[in-house]
């Protein structure tokens, strides 16, 4: 009789959310060793903070599937590499990402390595993304439910730590992992997705950056140098955005926010369609290749790039890269680029191939 083979360790991050709860129990399904991990990086009094709950609800899913569960407290590290990288960002006028760092920062950061150096075979999370490993590379793919996939928040990965990650419901639907979630009789079956920062929750953004970054009252003009209006500081603005602006807009199209002048303290607004908000490309920083093969390619001809979560996905070309600096140039304008944010570039519309921050646009004006 042969000796049993020691089960696979997998280590899950568990939100408390739905789409991780069905990850680790499909991975105990599958015949592997799961331990549940909830990760606490936020304790604040904020209205709309979901964190109690997600632990409460973390815990009570690891209880209905089994597992071992464990609770990690990283508020000081999540403190540090992400809200403090988030509020740095905002201070230079810049668009940050937060999901993205935390992504790289904690949980494929502190977590990740934790979780091996702990005997973890692999680590495992609810992200809607796949992966596919050809010729000995691993590539990183969209999710199977194009309305959840999270791939654009993964760029910052490597062949290294791809070899020990799992998704398992990234080639599932978002209405299958919740009947698989009926199934296991998870009491988060029925759970909304989690919106806002990641941690945190749906918090109301512009009051959260008030606390960290005084009001500094200043000008509101269009892109012809109309003044409309004013606004109580720059920071609290994103590009893009629409609603609460700070003056009333009239009739017609609604006016977005387009461009932020910090050194003259000007929130530039246009009202869409207007190319004078749009970009023409961009150079980026922190340039990440998820691998050498992927940076060849992208070099073979036209690229699909997202410049948001959610954005509309655009042809561009690779001008040129040259360390982790890159310059980027688009075949159509592109609307509502921001500094600071992050571009992501495919092939197809399916192999995440590179990302990077956005450091300098080239607009029309």
């Amino acid at each position: 009789m042969k000796k049993e083979e020691k089960k696979k360790k997998v280590y899950v991050g568990m939100s408390g959310g739905v789409d991780s709860s069905v990850a680790a129990g499909l991975l105990k399904k599958s015949g592997y060793e799961v331990l549940g991990v909830h990760l606490v990086c936020f304790k604040g009094n904020i209205q709309g903070c979901s964190a109690d709950e997600d632990r409460i609800e973390a815990e009570r899913a690891a209880a209905a599937l089994g597992i071992s569960f464990e609770i990690w407290d990283l508020e000081k590290e999540y403190r540090k590499k992400v809200l403090n990288y988030m509020i740095d960002g905002y201070k230079k006028g810049e668009t940050p990402n937060p999901d993205v760092e935390c992504n790289k920062e904690i949980k494929f950061g502190i977590f990740f390595e934790r979780a091996i150096k702990q005997g973890a075979d692999y680590v495992a999370t609810g992200h809607y993304a796949r992966l596919l490993k050809r010729e000995g590379v691993y590539k990183l793919l969209a999710g199977k439910d194009k309305e959840k996939d999270q791939s654009y928040f993964l760029w910052n990965l490597n062949q290294k730590k791809l070899a020990k990650i799992l998704f398992p419901v990234g080639g599932m639907l978002k209405s299958e992992v919740r009947k698989e979630a009926k199934k296991m009789r998870l009491p988060n079956a029925e759970k909304k997705d989690s919106q806002g920062l990641c941690f945190i929750g749906k918090v109301d953004f512009q009051d959260f950056l008030k606390n960290k970054i005084k009001e500094k009252e200043g000008i509101i003009k269009d892109t012809e140098g109309n003044i409309l209006g004013k606004h109580k500081g720059i920071f609290y603005y994103t590009i893009g955005q629409r609603k609460n602006i700070g003056f009333l807009g009239g009739g017609g199209e609604p006016y977005y926010v387009v461009e932020k002048k910090i050194k003259k303290n000007e929130l530039i607004v246009s009202r869409r369609g207007e190319k004078e908000g749009s970009a023409l490309g961009v150079n980026l920083r922190a340039v990440n290749f998820i691998s050498q093969k992927a940076k060849k390619k992208s070099f073979d001809g036209k690229i699909k790039i997202r410049v948001r979560y959610r954005g509309k996905l655009s042809e561009a070309k690779i001008k040129k890269v040259i360390g982790k600096r890159a310059e980027i140039v688009f075949l159509k304008p592109v609307e509502f680029v921001a500094m600071g944010q992050s571009l992501v570039a495919y092939r197809g519309e399916k192999e995440l191939l590179f990302g990077g921050e956005i450091s300098a646009i080239h607009r029309f004006f």
